[in-house]
């Protein structure tokens, strides 16, 4: 799924996202934030927090499993609500009176944060041009996500897809501090 998402992003949501089945993307995306917290390890130890003195590898040990069975479910979720809101909001009419436009709901909008996450995978390494350019691939397929979840017009899903894009993958895969790095800022 995951090289699928990569190279035919278009129709893997459009069949790959069930409403309702939040299962395989959670998994999917606790398997993206280890291979992305693996490659830092691998390429910048000296990054990750001293948890057991005595011994670097079981500090390097205790962050993968604390990203796998914390940060990751977490971050997911968050990342999600904040996508759930942009949703809402920018399905919003107002045309003879208040209302919504027809969309997927919470479910699929959790799947499409998940699955747009992919590049993240091979953003561990400390490489700032490498996070930044994975970073706006997710967010590119997050747009592609909520296109065809939601099917929102180009600047609604723009709309939506901005604020969960920044979140998830600018700061929680850190793409924001990379792209600070490569500014001097």
């Amino acid at each position: 799924m995951w090289a699928e998402v990569l190279v035919r992003p278009r129709r893997t949501f459009a069949n790959g996202i069930t409403p309702g089945d939040q299962a395989p993307a959670l998994t999917f995306a606790v398997a993206v934030a280890a291979a992305f917290t693996l490659g830092w390890i691998a390429s910048d130890p000296a990054a990750m927090p001293v948890v057991v003195p005595s011994s670097r590898v079981l500090s390097e040990a205790v962050v993968v499993v604390v990203v796998v069975a914390l940060a990751a479910p977490v971050g997911l979720h968050l990342t999600a609500a904040v996508a759930t809101v942009s949703v809402v909001l920018a399905s919003l009419e107002v045309d003879g009176g208040v209302g919504f436009r027809d969309r997927g709901g919470v479910s699929e909008t959790v799947q499409a944060v998940a699955y747009a996450s992919s590049p993240m995978a091979l953003a561990g390494p400390a490489i700032p041009e490498l996070r930044v350019v994975c970073g706006a691939y997710a967010a590119l397929l997050l747009f592609v996500g909520f296109r065809a979840v939601h099917g929102l017009g180009p600047l609604r899903t723009a709309a939506a897809a901005l604020p969960p894009a920044a979140l998830g993958y600018g700061v929680g895969y850190r793409a924001v501090a990379a792209a600070r790095t490569l500014l001097g800022a």
